[in-house]
């Protein structure tokens, strides 16, 4: 049963919270830990020692840890092209078609987002900025609990949009004799992609950063990933870009006495049936509304195949929290800064500049959450854990550099080369001082 908190119990509780990149490792997980890398492994060691094989033994490493972890033995570490192609055969119409919407839909949002060159000559010569996209991209699809292509959409396409030349996908293998998913396979046609490798975990990391005999390095891996991908993502972090660390998935609703007690607690149960460590959270000046939703959440609960996740879900993480009004339930929510904030309140347009910090916001109740995670354009893959504060959802802009130009003309030249001076002296850097004074001269 989730809770109701007072907003002082919740601070004490609910809301005080690390991202978690290193939780409290279950008995069994450490068990298999103790029994694959040595008594006393952690996530962390583990991830290490996977990493260190596979740049040191290359595909053979990438086929042993597969077979450790995954119990699956690989033939071939790239999935077949005409499989990919079939794939889009095989799977229903009417998922094919909503594939091909959400497809569409997130191709046109982010077409829309602009990334210009730009240069000035107001500043003497001519200065400016060139964008140019990234050369190659490695894109990781999660296939652990449930096959998501949602996920291979929204991380590719805004890549295809910023102009990257080359990307390809890696998803985990399937236990049915490592086959990926049909669902994923066609996601990937759809988005024309043509090199999908069977390779999940710290592993698939390690070929994307490092590069294998039949994996060629990329320059930067995005998507989300289960604990050890995100781990793997921080550590070859500097040898390749990463998008981001992505901790367990969150929703925050703020709700005055005006929304629909089914649907916050539908969103809420949508949101907790991911994981055991999803956190459904929802702020609410009305009490009426508070209890209304936590008996829609018990009622519905009873009829989703997840329960048993949710029931965790909502244990540990979740909260109903009673505030003073929607403007002290706006403050907590950008506090919080949730990967998803949810307004269902009247008016809602009005509540939106109170929660500066969010991954997503959603406004109104028809714009509710599991849309923008399938079909409403914006990419589903954003920041956690509190990260809203500073980081962005993956978007364009994720896939290009930026360089800058600077071409001076000789007058400032001339001008600007005496104040470099200065201040290379003040640093006690004597070569830039002796270039500047080259030029002047």
């Amino acid at each position: 049963m989730i809770k109701i908190y007072t907003v002082e119990g919740a601070q004490k509780s609910i809301l005080r919270r690390e991202m978690a990149l290193a939780p409290e490792v279950p008995p069994g997980l450490q068990a298999r830990l103790d029994e694959m890398f040595g008594a006393g492994s952690t996530p962390e060691t583990a991830v290490t020692t996977i990493l260190r094989d596979v740049r040191q033994r290359g595909d053979a490493a990438l086929r042993h840890w597969t077979a450790v972890i995954d119990g699956v033995e690989l033939d071939s570490l790239a999935v077949g092209e005409g499989e990919i192609d079939t794939a889009v055969s095989r799977i229903p119409a009417d998922l094919r078609a909503a594939l091909e919407t959400a497809a569409a839909r997130i191709r046109q949002f982010h077409s829309y987002q602009p990334l210009p060159n730009w240069t000035t000559t107001e500043m003497g010569g001519r200065l400016g900025q060139r964008v140019t996209p990234i050369r190659r991209v490695g894109v990781y699809v999660p296939g652990g609990t449930a096959p998501l292509p949602s996920s291979l959409l929204m991380s590719v396409i805004p890549a295809q949009v910023a102009g990257v030349a080359e990307i390809v996908v890696a998803t985990p293998p399937g236990r049915d004799g490592g086959r990926v998913h049909d669902t994923i396979l066609a996601a990937a046609r759809i988005a024309g992609i043509e090199t999908v490798y069977t390779l999940g975990g710290a592993q698939a990391i390690a070929a994307l950063a490092y590069g294998t005999k039949s994996i060629p390095r990329v320059d930067k891996i995005v998507g989300p990933g289960n604990l050890f991908v995100t781990l793997a993502k921080k550590q070859v972090y500097g040898i390749v870009g990463i998008d981001g660390l992505y901790g367990p998935t969150e929703t925050v609703v703020v709700a005055d006495e005006s929304a629909n007690p089914a649907w916050v607690a539908a969103d809420m149960l949508a949101q907790a049936e991911h994981d055991v460590l999803a956190t459904a959270i929802l702020f609410t000046p009305a009490l009426d509304l508070a209890t209304a939703v936590q008996r829609e959440i018990a009622r519905q609960m009873e009829e989703l195949s997840r329960s048993e996740i949710i029931a965790v879900s909502l244990a540990n993480q979740g909260a109903i929290v009673l505030t003073a009004d929607v403007a002290e339930a706006c403050r907590l929510a950008s506090d919080f800064a949730a990967e998803h904030t949810c307004i269902a309140a009247a008016n809602p347009q009005q509540w939106v500049e109170q929660i500066p910090n969010a991954g997503g916001l959603f406004i109104g109740e028809r714009s509710f959450e599991v849309l923008g995670d399938y079909v409403a354009g914006p990419s589903h893959v954003m920041p956690t854990g509190g990260t809203a504060r500073f980081a962005s959802p993956l978007n364009v802009a994720d896939f290009v550099k930026i360089s800058s130009l600077i071409e001076l003309d000789d007058a400032t030249s001339a001008r600007l080369s005496p104040i470099a001076t200065q201040i290379a002296q003040a640093e006690g850097l004597t070569a830039h001082v002796n270039a500047a004074i080259k030029r002047i001269e």
